[in-house]
């Protein structure tokens, strides 16, 4: 009896959303559409409006996407020092815009109808990174180390300031991946300072 094919055997929603990934990976947001979508599937568009009803719906699953391998990152990272792990967490956002950058474009840039939208998604915790950040953050003024400032605030003004860093890289304004990574890394560590305390404890 023959085997069947990878294709017959994978669901086709997972079919579909690989060759939606595939096609953006390729042409960007400009470039996905429902028939090219078909066409590289092996249906016709009205079959892929079963599995999901718009374009809209592609590029909310395309966020998600983009926001679970962004998270992923953040949870391999490891330090028992609190400051240390925000830095590295910065690190590991200017990293993923550089090495995955549709993934970055998926999670932080796409127009999605379902995008966490600042600030009721992000203080109700539907930010599993954030969350991650907002923990280290309140662990370092446990310390002493860092002031009153909200957590939300301390962490919207820093992903402000790599984000505008990130998309001038993107729009070409820096003169190379070098030095795009030292003024992002020396301006992410200079604007956290202003949240340090004057005092810190000593950690135990």
């Amino acid at each position: 009896m023959a085997k069947k094919s990878s294709a017959s055997v994978e669901p086709t929603r997972d079919r579909i959303f690989a060759a939606t990934q595939e096609l953006f990976a390729a042409e960007g947001l400009a470039g996905l559409s429902m028939r090219k979508i078909a066409d590289m599937v092996g249906l016709t568009p009205m079959a892929i409006y079963k599995h999901y009803p718009d374009k809209d719906a592609l590029v909310d699953a395309l966020m998600l996407d983009g926001f679970a391998v962004w998270e992923a990152r953040v949870r391999k990272l490891s330090t028992k020092n609190p400051v240390r792990w925000l830095e590295l967490f910065f690190d590991a956002f200017l990293d993923f815009s550089i090495t995955e950058p549709r993934h970055y474009e998926a999670a932080f840039l796409l127009p999605a109808r379902h995008a966490r939208r600042y600030p009721d998604d992000f203080s109700a915790g539907r930010s599993p990174a954030l969350n991650m950040a907002y923990e280290h953050i309140e662990e370092a003024r446990a310390l002493g180390f860092i002031d009153n400032t909200p957590a939300i605030e301390i962490a919207l003004t820093q992903s402000a300031l790599g984000q505008g860093l990130i998309s001038m890289y993107r729009a070409g304004r820096f003169a190379s991946e070098k030095e795009f990574r030292a003024t992002y890394r020396r301006a992410m560590r200079r604007g956290f300072r202003q949240f340090m305390a004057i005092r810190p404890k000593t950690a135990k």
